[in-house]
């Protein structure tokens, strides 16, 4: 059998004038108002347009070199595409895979539209180990923390005190992650994305009370979206005396707009408004941990189906 790896991730317009179609894909064909659409394009025209498929490219590169099989990258709502790319896979000849996600937290409703792109793509032709979820692998941690520690020690450095942390995760709408009809579970998203939270503060030696959580990037669409916000949380900090504060999200593998822009610009202006500084570690885009953490889920899939086929 020939293996193969494939990582996986939401995709991004590679142009202002495709973000129309792009949010179409998104949205399942639903149209959103244009004054939603006018603002996408906004924010991705002002970070220069999202840099999120040549990294996510370049971390499938170095994933490949490191584990010496081929890698490939799709795409669930542009170009590459998962469909397009699984049939790729098949032209070379790959008959065993391990799909990963590249959001380590697992959200029923957005890994499991992975999932399906996936399976039926591959058309029982590849036999597949998809992974559900990694969000407390150690070197994904490591990797966060690793970032986390050189910026909060420069800021301490910088500003002559401890500086707190504020961990954030995409939101998402609160009917996807309720209890589905016939069972008690609630989908585990929300409590995974505090677990990588707690488990990157523990391994950066921070103390209860040093850092805090919200959910970022709530949705235009109606009904509710998970919360805390941000900005809510931002104006309770500053409210406790808090000037200067690091925001972490630990759910975003590379720079895309929901960092470059909703951080990067937007929480940074509603914190200047508040008379707060922030600052925000690098993402982990090339980081070596991240590779290896990759690495290690996908050999232990290969392992898990090599064994199954024995």
């Amino acid at each position: 059998m020939a293996d193969g790896v494939l990582l996986l991730a939401h995709g991004t317009a590679d142009s202002v004038e495709e973000i129309p179609e792009y949010l179409l894909r998104v949205t399942g064909g639903r149209p959103l108002p244009e004054a939603a659409v006018e603002e996408v394009k906004h924010r991705f025209s002002a970070i220069g347009g999202s840099p999120l498929t040549p990294l996510t490219l370049e971390q499938g590169r170095l994933l490949a070199d490191e584990l010496g099989v081929p890698v490939y990258v799709g795409m669930r709502n542009w170009k590459p595409y998962i469909a397009d790319v699984v049939h790729t896979m098949r032209e070379d000849g790959i008959t065993r895979a391990v799909a990963i996600c590249l959001a380590p937290q697992n959200s029923r409703t957005s890994v499991g539209l992975y999932r399906k792109a996936v399976f039926a793509a591959a058309e029982g032709k590849v036999e597949l180990h998809f992974v559900e979820q990694w969000a407390e692998h150690p070197d994904l941690i490591g990797a966060f923390a690793e970032r986390l520690v050189a910026a909060r020690d420069a800021f301490r450095a910088e500003v002559g005190s401890p500086v707190p942390v504020l961990f954030t995760a995409h939101s998402v709408p609160v009917r996807t992650v309720q209890a589905e009809a016939g069972t008690d579970a609630p989908d585990p998203y929300a409590d995974q994305t505090r677990l990588t939270a707690a488990l990157v503060a523990e391994r950066a030696g921070l103390a209860a009370g040093e850092w805090f959580f919200a959910f970022q990037s709530q949705g235009m669409s109606g009904g509710p979206w998970l919360g805390p916000t941000v900005e809510d949380t931002l104006r309770e900090l500053r409210e406790k005396g808090v000037t200067n504060l690091i925001i972490q999200p630990i759910g975003f593998l590379c720079d895309h707009v929901e960092i470059l822009y909703d951080i990067d610009v937007a929480f940074r202006e509603f914190a200047t408004g508040l008379g707060m500084k922030v600052r925000r570690p690098d993402s982990l885009n090339d980081s070596r941990l991240l590779t290896l953490a990759l690495a290690d889920v996908a050999r232990k899939g290969l392992a898990s189906q090599a064994a199954e086929s024995s």
